[in-house]
């Protein structure tokens, strides 16, 4: 890659490197310039611009993001569309990460341009947390610094994500003379918490004296019943392998697998098997909500995980969790919300597809109009569904009006939220004010799409919402074909109240002229955001360049 100043009469199809305005607009760095962008350049006096210009062996940031972000992501993960270089994995699931630390550090070590950065192995992550992040750090790197990171990735699994697995748990209570029996209820209370939030339950439950045949009893009647994990919180801490607990393991026909652990809170912790059944002597905090080094344990137990001696051995770097200020979460804006586990999560994004026009220039309703073996506004939403934007939200006409109810009939086997628009007829900001009061209030992003627009990608979507990131400037996302403008446009929720106030039939056009600054615009090679069809000749058209393509299933936008 090519990169530094050059004169701006030679800057075309080059990338340019750094941001600047020029006269009203704002010229991104990453904005590939065209001949009217080096025209707007010279005539606002730019004499030169730093750009990058790619070689015939690069690859570009976005491609080599999106390609060893999918090599790299192990079962369980998901890839977001890469953007600005960057594609971030996720979590499908509710799990506990898996990370190969050496592998991890020799992908990084492969070259400066390419930087991997993950949770820590075996964090517990909620469905849709963010696990790792891919940054290419140019604007392009070589073809052959990206095949050693594949061959690598191919050579051992990097990331993976171990699913949790719900399991019915079981916990004795050892008490001694004049123990509180408060304590007790209490404890309880704090596990079956800590379970439920687990996906597992606590389906036994037992109390005995603090003394080791009392305790090989209990156990041994335990073993042979539902719960798949035995715990044991004592009235009295485990401070030997001679103590009663562990004699108890024992005394019950198991065995002691390691007592300790090198986690504060948590160092009183004794591992054990019964049966085959792993068995946990708590240490006291476990009657805490708090996290210690028992949850560790747990989590690893509940995803079918093995924990042996060298396992609990190597918990201590990271194992400090006493007196801990909570730090701030990295990227926690908009776009990596902190999740229900404190992890980072991805943005949660909507679809909005307005289908409730008169279609006064078609002179009929052409949303139910057929394009292809299917109705236009069908397309339009079966796009929304494929993308991964939830939920889909879809503003028909008033209900019980004909024309709305037949927008609605061709789409009621689909996976969408129907929202009537009284005064569909006011223009589409009454549409518009309909679609944003019915998203859920967790709704990061809305995505605007239009009923009359059938050929725009899915992988459109999906690009738009990856490059969603306010703290970064990208709190409106508009993507651009060939230079060109179209739809749909994503809004960040900020701005949710002032689209609820445009009136007519302008949409949001407005914003987009006062916010330039949070404006991204994001090439896609769609030329599906271009494309609508306003009138029965350009429907004619559209059937006719359909017919003559010999490909079957395809979006691409006839030539019309």
């Amino acid at each position: 890659m090519r990169f530094g100043p050059v004169p701006v009469a030679e800057a075309e199809g080059a990338v340019l490197a750094h941001g600047r305005r020029v006269g009203s607009a704002v010229f991104k760095k990453g904005r590939v310039l065209s001949a009217s962008d080096v025209a707007a350049l010279t005539a606002a006096n730019v004499g030169e611009v730093v750009v990058a210009r790619l070689e015939p062996d690069d690859v570009s940031e976005d491609a080599a993001a999106a390609g060893l972000a999918a090599a790299i992501a192990g079962p369980g993960l998901t890839v977001s569309a890469a953007f600005t270089g960057r594609a971030n994995l996720f979590a499908a699931a509710p799990g506990v990460v898996q990370i190969d630390r050496q592998g991890v550090n020799a992908f990084n070590a492969v070259d400066e341009s390419i930087t991997l950065a993950t949770l820590q192995p075996f964090d517990l992550v909620a469905a849709r947390d963010m696990v790792a992040t891919l940054k290419i750090i140019p604007y392009a790197v070589t073809a052959s610094v990206v095949s050693q990171c594949r061959q690598l990735a191919a050579s051992r699994p990097l990331l993976r994500l171990a699913p949790l697995r719900g399991r019915p748990c079981g916990l004795v209570h050892t008490i001694t003379p004049g123990f509180k029996r408060s304590l007790i209820g209490s404890t309880s209370s704090v596990m079956r918490a800590r379970l439920t939030a687990l996906a597992s339950t606590l389906a036994d439950e037992r109390e005995c004296p603090h003394e080791p045949n009392a305790l090989a009893a209990a156990l041994t009647a335990m073993a042979v019943g539902p719960a798949d994990i035995l715990m044991v919180v004592g009235a009295s801490a485990i401070i030997d392998r001679r103590d009663v607990i562990p004699a108890a393991i024992e005394q019950a026909g198991g065995t002691i697998v390691h007592c300790g652990m090198p986690v504060d809170p948590g160092n009183l912790l004794l591992l054990g098997r019964i049966s085959g059944k792993p068995v946990l002597g708590l240490p006291g905090c476990a009657r805490s909500p708090k996290l210690n080094g028992f949850d560790w344990i747990l989590w690893r137990l509940l995803c079918d995980l093995p924990v042996e001696r060298a396992d609990v051995m190597g918990m201590g770097v990271g194992g400090l969790l006493k007196e801990i200020p909570t730090r701030p979460l990295p990227r926690a804006d908009a776009t990596a919300v902190a999740g229900p586990s404190g992890t980072p999560r991805a943005a949660s994004i909507a679809a909005i597809v307005l289908a409730a026009g008169s279609a006064k220039r078609m002179g009929r309703n052409k949303l139910v109009e057929e394009l292809g073996g299917a109705p236009l506004v069908r397309r339009a939403v079966e796009t929304a569904l494929a993308s991964q934007a939830r939920p889909v939200v879809v503003v028909t006409g008033p209900a019980g009006l004909p024309e709305a109810e037949r927008v609605r009939a061709v789409l009621a086997d689909l996976a969408v939220v129907h929202v009537p628009c009284p005064d569909a007829a006011s223009g589409m900001s009454a549409s518009l004010r309909a679609g944003l009061a019915a998203l859920p209030e967790g709704v990061d992003a809305a995505i605007v799409m239009l009923g009359d627009m059938p050929y725009v990608r899915a992988e459109t979507v999906d690009k738009l919402a990856a490059a969603f990131n306010p703290g970064e400037g990208r709190a409106i996302c508009v993507p651009t074909s060939a230079g060109q403008r179209g739809n749909p446009i994503l809004w960040a929720r900020r701005y949710f109240a002032a689209m609820a106030q445009v009136e007519g039939d302008a949409g949001a056009r407005g914003l987009l002229l006062s916010e330039a600054e949070s404006t991204c615009e994001v090439e896609t090679g769609d030329p599906g955001i271009l494309k609508d069809i306003d009138t029965l000749e350009a429907l004619e058209a559209a059937r006719h360049a359909l017919e003559q393509q010999t490909s079957g299933a395809t979006r691409d936008v006839p030539a019309v």
